[in-house]
Formats: structure tokens, C-alpha cells, sequence
């Protein structure tokens, strides 16, 4: 991880060196250090503080003038619509690569000759940035390795584990946005991809997953802990196992714990083929009928709290029970029968949400 200590002293450097407000994001936009303040104060600038990242109407509004492919600093007019002053872009580059970017508010006073004299600590922290994306690449082969199913390749990781019991846990990233890893505790080793792999000290799972959940993610799966680290292939499998359940079922949504999951879990075990056996059990039924009986078989075959929850009359529920009964040749008073459809409906929506 990089050191932040640093990052912060370059910022409060260029502050003081121009006299300007300064913050530093990553390319995603999320706050990494900032300055003190100099001068009249945004919106903008007021809720990257305290909300750790700027809001996706205010990125779309910078991202227009190019910020990701310019060489130096864009000039950006302030808008007032979106109560954002006046402000220089200074992207982070390092071999030709945008790490992140410096922000200052300018009142009209940073000249290019005066931005001239920030250059050298600007280019010190692009190559930190830089020099972070190299470590997390290589973090990110070691738990590659280290969450492999091949026994082979396990005893190959070259990764450093945090110490004591460790759980691994599996995000996955929404198209429009990209995980800031390094941003993350101390000890927690990460690895992009879809999705995202985490492996972190058992007693922060839940916090690392729902800091990168709420921040970046549609929906997060925690496998269950390990004390042996040589074990956390099988936390990882539980982990992606879970998230499947997470993105499927609202119930266990956005986070699903492995160990919280109940018959799920043997669910999210079957293959594609055994999960297509199953749901064929209820084939014949449409999208109404289906939900009707899964919130019927939910509810522990109650038939007014169904009713309730579905909005309908007892009467109109009794008649589309029927129905699927009749279509499903399952006697829904029948304990095998009901075990029969319910995992079926479980088992189709599983089926019909997965991405191949």
C-alpha cells in the first residue's frame, strides 16, 4: 500500500507553494489527501472532503474537457449551475499513464509560470501513484495464486498474508466504476478484476466489503474465515458463491455472508446442469405464477401475509395456486412437493440472472 503521509506532504507543499486549495484524487475520483484551505470554498471541493469522492454529475462535468488524456494542466471554468468554481486539472501521469489527479481552485492568480514551480512535486506524486499500481499488480498475482484451485500453483503465491485469520471477499465492480484499492486498510491485499478479489484479517471483512461495496460495487460476497492462509482458496470460492447469491436473491442482497446463507448455499454449489434440472420443475409457469408461489413458499404458505405482500385478494391468490398445480403437477399441501418447487423457483433465478 502506498504511504499516504506522503501523498498528504506533497499536497500540503503545493497548497503553501501556490497558495492555493489542493486536493489529490485517483482516477476514479475518490479523495486521497488534501490541503488546507485558501481562499472561498465549493460545493465541490466540500463534499469531496466529506464524502471521500465526487459525485458522477460533477466527474461527468470535468471529464469533458479531456482531463484523462491531457500531457498538463486544464484550465476549467466554473459553473454555477453546478456551484463549482473555477479550477485547475493537473492530471497525475507517469510514463505516459493518468494515475490521478491534482485539483486547485483558482481565483485567476495561478499563472503558468507560477504552476511551473509545482511541477517537481507533481511528478513526485504521479510516480508514487505510479510506483502503487506496480505493488498492487504484483499483490495482485500472489492472490491470484494464492486463490487458485490448483495445489500447484498455491504453494507457488508469493504474497504476504496478514496475520491470524483471514477471509477473503468477492466485489463486483458496477462498468462505470473502478475500485480504488489502495485506498484500503493496511493488511487487506486486493486484486482487480470481476470480480474484485479481497483478502483481508477476519475481524475487518465486514467493514473492507461494505467500504468497497457502497463505494464502487453492485453487490459483495464474504466467504467464511480461515486461520491457515493456505486455506483461503476455499474462503475465495465460498466468497464468489456468495456473491452469486447476493446479486440473485434480494433478501441476502448487497452483502451476503457465507455463513449467514442457509440452503442457499447448496444452491450456489450446483452447475449450470443441476441448477437446469431443477428449475425445470416449474417451466410452465409465467413470471406472475412463479413470483405468487415463491413469496407463498417464502412466507411459510401464509396465505394473508402473501396476499398482503403480492397486493392481492386471498381469493385471487387461491386461484393462482391452483393453477400452478395444476401446471406443475406438485401438490403445494405436500412437504416434498413444496421442497420440490421451492428450490425450483431458487433455482431459475440463479439460472436467469447469471452472466455466462
Amino acid at each position: 500500500m502506498h504511504n499516504s503521509a506522503d501523498l498528504q506532504e506533497i499536497v500540503d507543499e503545493i497548497a503553501a507553494r501556490l497558495g492555493a486549495s489542493a486536493t489529490l484524487e485517483d482516477r476514479s475520483f475518490r479523495l486521497l489527501a488534501y490541503g488546507a484551505q485558501h481562499g472561498d470554498i465549493d460545493t465541490v471541493r466540500q463534499e469531496s472532503i466529506l464524502r471521500r469522492r465526487a459525485t458522477g454529475e460533477v466527474r461527468d462535468y470535468f471529464e469533458r474537457y479531456g482531463i484523462a488524456r491531457a500531457g498538463g494542466p486544464v484550465r476549467i471554468p466554473a459553473d454555477a449551475e453546478l456551484k463549482v468554481l473555477a479550477r485547475i486539472c493537473w492530471p497525475l501521469r507517469h510514463a505516459d499513464v493518468t494515475y490521478g489527479y491534482l485539483w486547485l481552485l483558482d481565483s485567476g492568480e495561478l499563472t503558468d509560470q507560477r504552476l511551473a514551480a509545482a511541477a517537481p512535486l507533481v511528478a513526485r506524486a504521479a510516480a508514487a501513484l505510479a510506483q502503487e499500481a506496480r505493488s498492487r499488480q504484483d499483490v495482485g498475482r500472489g492472490l491470484r495464486a494464492l486463490f487458485s484451485a490448483d495445489p500447484e500453483e498455491r504453494a507457488e503465491a508469493e504474497v504476504e498474508t496478514p496475520p491470524g485469520p483471514v477471509t477473503a471477499i468477492a466485489v463486483r465492480e458496477s462498468q462505470e466504476r473502478v475500485a480504488a484499492l489502495w485506498t484500503l486498510p493496511r493488511g487487506v491485499l486486493a486484486r482487480p478484476g470481476s470480480p474484485v478479489a479481497l483478502l483481508a484479517p477476519a475481524h475487518l471483512a465486514g467493514e473492507v466489503a461494505q467500504t468497497v461495496q457502497s463505494a464502487y460495487g453492485t453487490a459483495a460476497g464474504i466467504g467464511a474465515p480461515r486461520t491457515d492462509p493456505a486455506d483461503a482458496w476455499l474462503s475465495w470460492r465460498e466468497a464468489r458463491q456468495a456473491l452469486r447469491v447476493a446479486e440473485h436473491f434480494p433478501r441476502h442482497a448487497p452483502i451476503a455472508r457465507w455463513e449467514d446463507l442457509g440452503v442457499h448455499r447448496l444452491l450456489a454449489r450446483l452447475s449450470q446442469a443441476d441448477l437446469r434440472e431443477l428449475a425445470a420443475e416449474t417451466a410452465a409457469l409465467d413470471a406472475e405464477l412463479a413470483q405468487t408461489v415463491e413469496v407463498y413458499l417464502d412466507r411459510g404458505g401464509h396465505v394473508q401475509k402473501t396476499a398482503a405482500e403480492l397486493g392481492i385478494h386471498r381469493q385471487t391468490l387461491y386461484y393462482r395456486l391452483g393453477k400452478a398445480e395444476r401446471l406443475t403437477h406438485r401438490d403445494l399441501s405436500d412437504g416434498d412437493d413444496r421442497l420440490a418447487v421451492h428450490l425450483a423457483l431458487k433455482a431459475t433465478r440463479l439460472r436467469a440472472r447469471d452472466t455466462p
